[in-house]
């Protein structure tokens, strides 16, 4: 059994309809129009005779189908229009792990979840050497999507990312430029210069304290009256 009704908010056209079904098949139907039951299997005939004699049964429905049922889809419609006409764009970034992995198009904190994302080349879309992802929910109730695209060989300035809203009519487009993309990559030889000059100079200081040492007892043993002295206060101070 299916009962309700269609309200078309700029026309202001209300159709109902109360339909009854038997095995997966219509078998009566209300004619909103006439207001009789319309027998869809022979087996329903006796039934529609029956029901159009009940004019109290048929007044209820008209009353329910022309009145009741689109004053509370109107209300429902406009409780929910906020949520319904609720438009808000992302915010679109390229990203990339290392230089030569794929660069990633990323858009996120859209609303509706009815959105596309796709890669250009000099304004055509591209199918080859990209993967598009599915849209997926963020934790405050908007969405994210992405696109990868391998690497170009040719001019990057003949590619872009293409992100389109429903209900917006101006697409979101990101140019490819390297500029513009944002990683968290950090190449190695920017770690290890640093550290191999803290090493080398741990090791002139070393160097230079064992000749410090070398030199001060030295200097103490020409001096006899000092020697046990001089050893014993260098290896307190050093």
């Amino acid at each position: 059994m299916m009962e309700g009704c269609e309200w078309d908010d700029e026309t202001g056209d209300v159709n109902g309809y109360d339909q009854h079904g038997y095995d997966g098949e219509d078998f009566i139907v209300l004619d909103t129009k006439t207001w009789t039951w319309v027998a869809a299997q022979q087996q329903a005939v006796v039934i529609k005779q029956e029901w159009d004699k009940d004019k109290a049964r048929i007044e209820d429905l008209k009353n329910y189908l022309t009145n009741e049922c689109p004053d509370w889809l109107k209300k429902f419609v406009n409780y929910g229009r906020s949520s319904l006409m609720r438009t808000d764009l992302p915010t679109v970034s390229l990203l990339q792990k290392t230089p030569s992995s794929r660069v990633t198009c990323h858009a996120t904190g859209f609303y509706p979840n009815r959105a596309m994302m796709f890669w250009r080349k000099d304004g055509e879309e591209l199918h080859e050497d990209v993967d598009n992802g599915e849209i997926l929910p963020n934790h405050d109730g908007s969405f994210q999507i992405s696109a990868d695209l391998q690497l170009p060989s040719d001019d990057w300035g003949k590619y872009d990312c293409v992100f389109q809203l429903s209900g917006v009519k101006e697409d979101i487009v990101t140019k490819l430029d390297k500029r513009e993309i944002k990683t968290n990559y950090v190449n190695p030889m920017n770690t290890v210069i640093p550290i191999i000059a803290i090493i080398a100079a741990l090791v002139l200081l070393g160097l230079a304290v064992i000749g410090y040492k070398k030199y001060r007892g030295r200097k103490c043993k020409r001096h006899k009256l000092c020697s046990f002295w001089c050893f014993t206060f260098l290896n307190v101070i050093l």
